[in-house]
């Protein structure tokens, strides 16, 4: 596959990604049970397998190192905190304020990764301050 078709599939995957966490926190905080019910635990592990493939694929198409690229390596590390963001936010034990500051962080995260993405800089939209 070419580059265009790459990017294109993992813009898709990212979009599914974030709509996916925003739907299940939302109706996590509503207290859905679908939110805990199989499906709506396999399919982000799916959807964020063929993000990661793809953002792998392009990084190695354009010859990006993390370690030479410092905004590569600050949305690996964006990543990183969204994923543990997100985990707290959708944990049920938690009480329904937690939950619901910890799915807004990990939303803000997510749109400082996207930030960070489209301007090419490690602070993303912090850098416009």
């Amino acid at each position: 596959m070419d580059y265009a078709t790459i990017k294109h599939i993992h813009l898709g995957a990212v979009a599914l990604s974030a709509l996916g966490f925003a739907a299940r926190a939302i109706a996590s905080l509503q207290g859905a049970t679908w939110v805990q019910a199989r499906p709506a635990k396999i399919l982000p592990h799916i959807v964020d397998t063929v993000l990661l493939a793809s953002a792998l694929t392009l990084a190695w198409m354009l010859h990006l190192d993390p370690a030479q690229t410092p905004w590569l390596l600050a949305k690996i590390l964006g990543l990183l905190a969204y994923i543990g963001l997100g985990m707290l936010a959708l944990r049920p034990r938690l009480s329904r304020p937690s939950r619901g500051a910890f799915a807004g962080a990990a939303l803000l995260v997510l749109a400082w990764i996207a930030s960070v993405a489209v301007l090419k800089n490690p602070w993303g939209f912090i850098h416009l301050l």
